[in-house]
């Protein structure tokens, strides 16, 4: 396991945990923040975005100690790449220069979650004795080698 990518998991858990348990229990506090009125459907919406926040939390918890990259835990890195770049870029079209200093610190953590999934859905993994030297080694033996010889 990449010790990179296990911090990638933790701090993703952490970060959508905290929004997940926000949206969840504080909806109106949420839509009063961003100017919207905190009555009927919207807060219903919130808490339902809250409760798929916390479930990619608990995702991303039960496969922290999984070895994530290049096809490893590909279905789980493709998902948090794909939310976190589509908020990213969500952010990005939609902020002003008199954002709220809140909103641009979270849009910049999803940028940076965004980045760091992109690479390790792009990079293969390595383990932690692996990292930092080259495999070396015998190849793994043929098909043919492991057959029984009869004398």
């Amino acid at each position: 396991m990449n010790l990179y990518t296990r911090a990638l998991m933790v701090i993703s858990t952490g970060f959508t945990a905290l929004l997940g348990l926000g949206a969840l229990f504080l909806p109106q506090e949420a839509l009063s923040y961003a100017g919207y009125p905190a009555e009927g459907f919207a807060v219903v919406l919130v808490q339902v975005t809250g409760a798929l926040y916390l479930g990619f939390s608990l995702i991303n918890w039960m496969t922290r100690a999984a070895i994530i990259g290049g096809i490893y835990s590909r279905p789980v890195v493709v998902g948090n790449f794909m939310h976190f770049a589509i908020v990213t870029i969500t952010f990005v079209k939609s902020l002003t220069a008199q954002a709220p200093l809140l909103i641009l610190i979270v849009a910049a953590v999803y940028a940076l979650l965004a980045v760091w999934f992109g690479a390790a859905l792009f990079t293969h993994p390595t383990t932690s004795r692996e990292s930092g030297r080259q495999k070396t080694g015998t190849a793994a033996p043929s098909a043919s080698s492991l057959k029984p010889t009869i004398t």
